[in-house]
């Protein structure tokens, strides 16, 4: 039996991932994952929920003084989430 090329695990997982449309989902899955991460506890505490819509990060604060606060940082949020992911998946964060 002859073998052919090999090609490493991952780059498989990465094109099937990318023919069957999941490459984006999981993607931001990962972003809101890592969100808690980013911000650190003190700021996760006072998350109360996150998601993506049109590449943008909605994080609802119960805190308004903290959302004032981030807003000021927005643009480097944006970049070491998208960081963190390894891939440009949002262009903004809307602080609700």
């Amino acid at each position: 039996m002859k073998r052919g090329v090999t090609e490493p695990l991952g780059d498989i997982i990465r094109r099937l991932l990318r023919e069957q449309s999941l490459e984006t989902p999981l993607n931001q899955y990962r972003l809101i994952d890592a969100w808690k991460d980013v911000v650190g506890p003190g700021i996760a505490r006072y998350t109360t929920n996150v998601y993506i819509k049109n590449q943008a990060l909605y994080v609802h604060l119960s805190s308004s003084v903290l959302r004032q606060e981030l807003m000021m940082s927005r643009k480097m949020l944006v970049q070491n989430l998208n960081a963190q992911v390894g891939s440009q998946v949002i262009v903004d964060i809307i602080f609700c």
